[in-house]
């Protein structure tokens, strides 16, 4: 089953040198919004999951083996996490090729900002804005005229320096950098060499910033030189509350970039309401995404948008969402941040299908943005480590294959893999 897919790489061979003589992206359009319509790319299975999947077989759990090669079918995108700027062109030639045999759009993530993830499980990226620009014009000029989704530096802008709890650091400073960073990648991919780029930025998920935080971020980002912005990325939250929180984050930028009415809502993104309410007499917030709350922040948007119309556009990573989030009161966990609510947690599954057709207004597509069975790193749990307790051992690092976290994900998928 998994070694079926394997036999692709050597047809790549074949299409090679044909590809060379044409565009790469034969048909490509030079609008950059995806049409409902749109396939997107099935990358050759990761070498864990075959590992896994010849495993499974040979100890006769057929439909465990099923399942996985099953997963490996579906539409997900390619990472570009850090290497070299060469190291780079090489596998978006690649990935280019591969969509080519398969008449589909490839969706990358770029992934190599520096300072990137606060020095945490997945840090790394560029050392310097130098090596960072050259990593950027070297994936853009290898993209040309394709036809692509850019996943954008996830948690670029929703982890920002400032964010890192850095102490006898200048983080304005690196603030200011990080921005810059990403407004040359927009410059870059954005302009008439890279025309079938789609192009979205960072805007965490709905259990993080709330809605008048992340509006303004992606604003300085030059979120409106792009077509738009991605949640969930590598986390868990439930499609439904991701885009009401996308939705309303468009709505926030569109009032407080109104200059109507002589401009009383302009910068103003603070009066934005969001998903976070206040609670108890403490004035604590927790996430609330009951029907009140809907009600009450739409009616609020449609009496105070005036004119203006929402038009910056998302996307929604479902990778990993087919459970929603992780119960961790439930778990016995006194809060999240001590669970890790977001790092390999149990009970999880595969989320809905990548596509382009999502019937809600200003999302563009659902994607598979994380890769399925990749951890998130060796969690602890608020323990000494190194074992996780909920998994009973060390957790591979960030971005290794988790044999036992892929089964589960694909065991629990919502809606199901096979019948």
């Amino acid at each position: 089953m998994l070694q079926g897919r394997i036999g692709r790489s050597a047809a790549l061979a074949a299409v090679a040198v044909a590809c060379a003589l044409v565009p790469i992206a034969a048909g490509a359009t030079s609008s950059r919004t995806l049409p409902p319509t749109t396939r997107f790319a099935v990358p050759l299975p990761e070498q864990g999951a075959v590992k896994q999947g010849l495993s499974l077989v040979a100890h006769r759990d057929l439909k465990d083996a099923a399942l996985i090669a099953r997963m490996e079918t579906i539409p997900r995108a390619v990472w570009l996490n850090g290497g070299s700027a060469a190291d780079a062109a090489k596998q978006v030639r690649q990935t280019l090729l591969e969509a080519t045999l398969e008449r589909a759009v490839p969706v990358f993530v770029v992934y190599d900002i520096p300072g990137r993830d606060c020095g945490g499980y997945s840090a790394g990226g560029a050392q310097t804005t130098a090596d960072y620009d050259a990593y950027i014009d070297a994936v853009s000029a290898t993209l040309g005229r394709a036809r692509a989704v850019v996943i954008l530096e996830p948690d670029a802008l929703a982890n920002l320096p400032s964010d890192c709890g850095y102490t006898g650091v200048d983080t304005a400073a690196l603030d200011t950098a990080r921005y810059a960073q990403i407004g040359h990648a927009i410059d870059t991919f954005e302009s008439a060499a890279n025309p079938g780029l789609a192009v979205y930025l960072d805007a965490g998920n709905s259990a993080w910033h709330g809605v008048g935080d992340m509006a303004p971020r992606l604003v300085q980002a030059g979120v409106l030189r792009t077509q738009g912005f991605f949640t969930n990325v590598s986390n868990y939250r439930p499609t439904a509350q991701e885009e009401l929180y996308g939705t309303w984050i468009s709505d926030c930028i569109a009032f407080a970039n109104n200059a109507d009415e002589g401009g009383w809502r302009l910068g103003h993104y603070d009066w934005c309401p969001g998903q976070y309410q206040p609670v108890g007499p403490g004035g604590s917030y927790v996430v609330d995404f009951s029907q009140a709350t809907i009600d009450a922040n739409d009616a609020w948007y449609a009496g105070n948008l005036g004119a203006a119309t929402p038009a910056v556009r998302f996307v929604v990573d479902t990778s990993r969402n087919g459970q929603g989030g992780w119960d961790t009161a439930a778990a016995g966990y006194p809060s999240p941040g001590v669970a890790q609510d977001w790092c390999n947690p149990p009970g999880r599954g595969l989320g809905a299908r990548p596509t382009a057709s999502t019937g809600v207004p200003l999302v563009d597509a659902l994607l598979w943005v994380k890769t399925p069975g990749e951890s998130d790193g060796s969690c602890t749990r608020g323990t000494a480590g190194p074992t996780d307790p909920e998994w009973g051992g060390v957790d591979p690092a960030a971005g290794a294959w988790f044999p036992q976290q892929a089964l589960q994900l694909a065991q629990l998928a919502s809606p199901p893999l096979l019948p």
